[in-house]
Parts: C-alpha cells; structure tokens; sequence
C-alpha cells in the first residue's frame, strides 16, 4: 500500500466505517464500504482503458455517487484528477483538454456529441459519460472490470490534481496539487474544526470546486462522519435537511439567501455545531445578521486553488466579522511590501504564504512559477491584507482584479477580450459589483466606435463564455476613466456603480 497515496489515508478511515453511511441523497445513502468498493472497479476500467499513473483524467460531469467513487479511484490508481466546471462552453473544455493533454475525458452524456470531437482533437484516447443518476459508459464499464483493489504507490511530491484558475491575461492556469498538499490540508482542517464521526455535514457544494471537493469531501471522510449529500443549494432542501445535520460549509450566497426567508431562525438551527463560509468574502451585515437571527457565528476560512485552506477563525474563540482568522498550524503568513519585505501589523501589503499546503507550481508554465514565488519560498497570493497585533488576517482587496460572484473566480480581462473584439465596441472594463445574493455582480462598463451596438450582438458573443461570467448589466459611456499613465481607474467605475444590484 502506497502510505503516501493521500487514498492510503483515506481508506484507513474507511476501513472502520464501511457499514456506515456516506452519502445521503434523497432517496438514496450509500455506505462508505459501498463506495469504495466502487472505486475498485472504476479503477479496474480506467487501468484496462491504458491509463496509467500520472496520466491526467479530466471530468466534467454533474455531482453524484458515482463520480466522488471516480475520484477516489483516480487517487487509488494514481492518476491526476482534473475536474471542470459544468458550466464551461465546448470552446473552454477544448482549450483545458489541449492543455493538460489526459489519457482519459469524462463527460455529461447529453453533451457528449459535442465534445467528443474536441477531445479526439486534443489527442485524449479514451472519452466515458457518466450522468447525474451514475448512468454511463464509464458505469458500464466499471461493471465489466476487474476490481483494482490495491492502492498505487505515489510519493507525497507527487501529483493528485490539476485545478485551472483563471489568469489576469485570460490564460487559465493549472495549479499543480500534490498528495502531500491535500493531506496536510485534510488534517489540519478536520483537527481545527474538531469533525468527529458523529458530525452530519450538509454538503450542497459543487464537485468541481476546492471547496466541495477537498475541504468539504475531505475533512468529511477523514472523520468518516455522514453526508447529506444535495445536487445543488435548494433554500426549502436545506432547511428540510437542517434537522438531520450538524454542520454545513457554504459560501456566502448560501447564508443570504437563507436570511432572505423571513421564518428562518434559531428554531431549525439550534442543535447546529458549525456554519462554515468560504470561496467569496462575507460581509459584516451578512455575519451579523446571520448570528442575530439564529445565534451562531459564522466560521470564515480563506483559502485559493494554489494553496489549499491558508487560514481560519477559530472553533473556540473570537470569530471577528470581516476577518478570516489564523494561518493555519504549519503555514506561515505574512503580509510583505512589493519586494517581500514584512510589514507591521496593521499595515496592507501582499499576502503572502509558505507550507505543506503550497502548490508545486503552475502545470507547464514554469516562468509564471518563478514569478509568483519569493526566493525564501512564499507565495504572493495577488490578496492584499492586514494582520493585527495577534495575527489575524484581514482581506483588504485583490491585486489581480479578480471577481468573485457566487463564489466562483471570475478574470475580467478574459470577458474583457469577448467584448472588445466584437465589432462596434471601441473598449471595456469589466467589474464587480456589490451584490446582495451574489457577493457581487459582474458588470461592463463599454466605449462605442461609433454607436451604441445592440445587446442581442453582445449576447451572442457572450455565449462562447460560461453563464457564471456573463456580465448581468452593460453600461455604455464616452470614455473610460484613466490615471496619469493611462490606466483604466476601475475603482472610479466600481464607486460609480456599486448601487447597481442594491435592490437585486
């Protein structure tokens, strides 16, 4: 058994719980005995189809049983596990298939006929479906294969996954996890949040995001505690769930729009242990409120693709609204000027991390790696924050501009080059907005050649992008605002319309 095979861990767990239920749906559990042993013969398949260790699998299919088992049998095989957001067009599939080049492509039955070509294209030997209910060619073949029911051994260095977050240039990038990073983040989180077998996790998280798939699957299985296992966030499914649960990990979003329900309260929250937000800032109201209405204060963690969970509020102890806490035990922080110099307490700069955690670097792009790495080993996160006088972080601004709506990453320079090469459109600037349910809202601000070009225009272009990063409001002006050297002042912009989505 290969010990530094994050699965090793995992399965150690396992082990004692196979009669135990994992995944809850609705109508529907599955025992943590029953999926792993799927995993054996989903890792039979995918060694009969030639996949072999450090080959790349992509998947691009809807949350369900069956794929969490794909996952742990890309980590049992030692395969490197490349999940994609749902929503992404077939232009966006195809550039992240040309990119990380994998041995093996799974997709959503309804859009196989589409992406099939694009994969065959991109050189990718072997393509399976696998639906939302588990159906699919990979189920079938899985069925027919051979239980895999070893674990490969993979040395900590050694690649799991491959999480692409986008770039400021528009040129995704694939942050490069290894074994090792996702232990040491597994365990520390399940430590400090204190999950025990007895927790109940409500999980209505997507599987293609760290969020879902590593902070909420992992911490989970690492206590083999129960998961209530939703395909998506349902307000009137989670409060019927709440009931069941113990804990739940969520995004922003999550909270205010159970804030939205007038009746929402300590009634159906009382016997909670734990409301953890992450993936997108919470705003003083939403935490606040949150905490008047149903007494609990929302635990608040940041973390990135790159580097796993950084930091944490506290389980026992002060959660401060507008802070996310910590760094976590074994990672260093510290917030450093432009040439990664410390700064005192107090003071913003550029947050920057070291630790097991830290990523190995960006898939094929070593220059891009160098550059983002002090010579002392640090990250330079693109955040910018403050630390106080006992080492809390507080999260100031984003010095990449990015946006994050509904706690998905957004880069406005990638909608940015959609619009501008649209004919009729002189310039853009893509922002993000304050926004109630959202966090925020993603708008355009655009310059006309001549006239005003028609949103149907606009929108037709917009298609080749996901729905997530199609700006929701367009506002046309006679010149965008500049500094002295010629730069966009999206600031200006930002302050100019931060009232936009105020009633949304």
């Amino acid at each position: 058994m290969g010990l530094d095979n994050f699965y090793a861990t995992l399965k150690r767990r396992f082990d004692g719980a196979r009669t135990k239920p994992f995944l809850t749906l609705p109508g529907a559990q599955h025992s943590y005995g029953e999926i792993d042993a799927r995993s054996e013969y989903i890792a039979g398949a995918l060694i009969e189809v030639g996949a072999r260790p450090g080959d790349r699998i992509v998947v691009q299919a809807e949350k369900s049983p069956e794929n969490v088992a794909l996952y742990l049998a890309a980590l049992r095989t030692g395969l490197v596990y490349l999940p994609l957001n749902t929503a992404y067009t077939p232009g966006e599939v195809g550039y992240f298939l040309n990119d990380a080049e994998p041995s093996v492509f799974v997709c959503d039955p309804n859009k196989h006929d589409v992406l099939a070509p694009i994969a065959k294209t991109a050189g990718v030997q072997t393509i399976f479906t696998l639906a939302a209910d588990g159906a699919g060619t990979l189920s079938d073949a899985a069925d027919a294969a051979a239980p895999f029911n070893h674990i490969q051994p993979r040395h900590e260095d050694d690649l799991a996954s491959i999480l692409y977050t986008s770039g400021t240039t528009g040129r995704s990038k694939g942050a490069m996890l290894s074994h090792g990073n996702l232990a040491s983040n597994a365990i520390t989180l399940n430590t400090l949040w204190g999950i025990s077998p007895d927790d109940v996790l409500i999980h209505a998280l997507p599987m293609f995001h760290i969020h879902g798939l590593f902070v909420a699957l992992h911490t989970a299985m690492l206590s083999a505690c129960e998961i209530l296992f939703l395909p998506k966030f349902d307000v009137a499914e989670i409060r019927r769930q709440l009931p069941r649960a113990s804990m739940m990990m969520g995004v922003p979003t999550f909270y205010t729009r159970l804030l939205a329900e007038a009746d929402f309260g300590k009634g159906e929250t009382a016997h909670m242990r734990l409301f953890i937000s992450g993936s997108a800032p919470l705003t003083d109201e939403t935490f606040n409120a949150f905490e008047a209405r149903t007494g609990h204060r929302i635990l608040e963690r940041y973390g990135m693709s790159e580097a796993g969970m950084i930091a944490s509020n506290p389980l026992d102890g002060t959660r401060l609204a507008g802070t996310v806490g910590f760094a976590l035990p074994g990672v260093s922080l510290r917030i450093a000027d432009d040439a990664g110099i410390a700064l005192p307490p107090g003071e913003p700069g550029n947050v920057e991390v070291k630790g097991p955690n830290i990523f190995k670097g960006y898939w094929r792009m070593p220059q891009k790696t160098k550059q983002e790495f002090r010579s002392d080993g640090f990250f330079i996160t693109g955040d910018i924050g403050a630390l106080d006088a006992e080492g809390r972080l507080s999260l100031i601004g984003r010095a990449k501009d990015l946006i994050i709506a509904g706690g998905y990453n957004i880069y406005p320079k990638e909608i940015e080059a959609v619009l501008d090469a649209i004919p009729g459109i002189n310039e853009s600037a893509v922002i993000g907005l304050p926004h109630a349910d959202m966090g925020e809202g993603v708008a355009a601000v655009l310059v006309a050649k001549e006239s005003a070009v028609d949103e149907q225009t606009i929108e037709t272009a917009l298609a080749a992008l996901a729905k997530f990063k199609r700006p929701r409001r367009l506002f046309w002006v006679e010149a965008l605002p500049r500094n002295a050297m010629g730069k966009v002042q999206k600031q200006v912009l930002r302050e100019q319309y931060k009232d936009v989505f105020a009633a949304t």
